[in-house]
Formats: structure tokens, C-alpha cells, sequence
């Protein structure tokens, strides 16, 4: 170990530890950013804003007695400042979560989208294959054109061979 390390100094190179350490939820706080992030871009905001602005403004210019912040309203315009410097960052912190939002919703549809495409290629091969399956199966209609030409055959082969006697001949083997 070095003299310098003994005596407390860090090396330039080395991050400085805070001794404070402040532990807060991370999602929480975004939660919190984002809701004021909607309400900043709402007319309700602006209307609020607005009767403040012009009740400041009012006071300011008549009730002599209670001029804080005369004509050029310096500390109006730097309560606007300090609320751009916190509402803007709030915004893209907002924005940056919203992106990562549709990034997680993009890549469950695109998921989605390759199942559904599989599972509908699965369904047409297998559509394809009964389809060949019944080509092959005997339909009604095959069946009963062959009936009629063996009930044909049978009545040729009675004709041709009645004896009178009424009696069915024996089947031939």
C-alpha cells in the first residue's frame, strides 16, 4: 500500500463514494414523473397557470401594498424558469418510459405475430392433408354408382340365367 492510500487520498482514476446514500424506488419515481407529466400537458394545467399568471400580474400592478414583484415581474419569470428546468426532464423521463413500453408491447406482437404464423402454416398443411386423405376416401356418390352397376350386373345375370323355378341360384365361388 502506498503513503498516499494511508493517508486517506483517492487516485484521480478512482470514483469518489458518496457517504450519503440515499436508497428510493426507481419505478416509483417514474410513476410519480409521469403523472406529472400528463398533468402539465392538460388545459386544466394551462387554465390554472393562467388565472395565477393573471391574479400575480393584477396584484402586482394595483394593490400597491402588496407589490413583491413590481413591473418587469422578475420572480414570475423566474418561477416559470424553475418550472421549465423540473418540467422538461420529467417529460422525457415520461417519454423514456412510454418507449420502453412499446418496445416490451413491439416484441410481445411480433412474439404473437410469428405463433400465429406458425400455428396458420401448421393449419394449412394439415388442410392440405385431408384434403388428399378424402380424395382417397370413397365418396357417396362413387359408392353408389358402383351399387347400381353391380345391381345391374345382378339383374342381367338373373335375366340371362332364370330357370322359371323361382329359386335363387347359389353364389359362385
Amino acid at each position: 500500500m502506498s503513503d498516499r492510500n494511508l493517508l486517506g487520498i483517492q487516485r484521480l482514476e478512482t470514483p469518489r463514494t458518496s457517504r450519503f446514500r440515499v436508497n428510493f424506488d426507481v419505478e416509483a419515481v417514474g410513476r410519480v414523473s409521469e403523472r406529472i407529466a400528463r398533468f402539465l400537458g392538460t388545459g386544466r394545467y394551462l387554465a390554472i397557470q393562467t388565472i395565477v399568471v393573471i391574479v400575480w400580474i393584477a396584484l402586482n400592478i394595483t394593490a400597491i401594498g402588496l407589490q413583491w414583484d413590481p413591473y418587469p415581474f422578475i420572480l414570475l419569470n423566474l418561477a416559470f424558469s424553475t418550472q421549465a428546468a423540473y418540467a422538461a426532464p420529467l417529460i422525457l423521463l415520461a417519454q423514456n418510459r412510454q418507449e420502453n413500453r412499446d418496445r416490451v408491447s413491439l416484441e410481445e406482437d411480433r412474439t404473437r405475430a410469428e405463433q400465429t404464423k406458425a400455428d396458420t402454416e401448421f393449419l394449412a398443411r394439415e388442410l392440405a392433408a385431408l384434403r388428399l386423405a378424402v380424395g382417397e376416401v370413397a365418396t357417396r356418390d362413387y359408392l353408389r354408382r358402383e351399387l347400381e352397376d353391380l345391381k345391374a350386373l345382378i339383374t342381367e345375370a338373373d335375366s340371362g340365367d332364370d330357370t322359371g323355378n323361382g329359386q335363387a341360384r347359389p353364389p359362385r365361388r
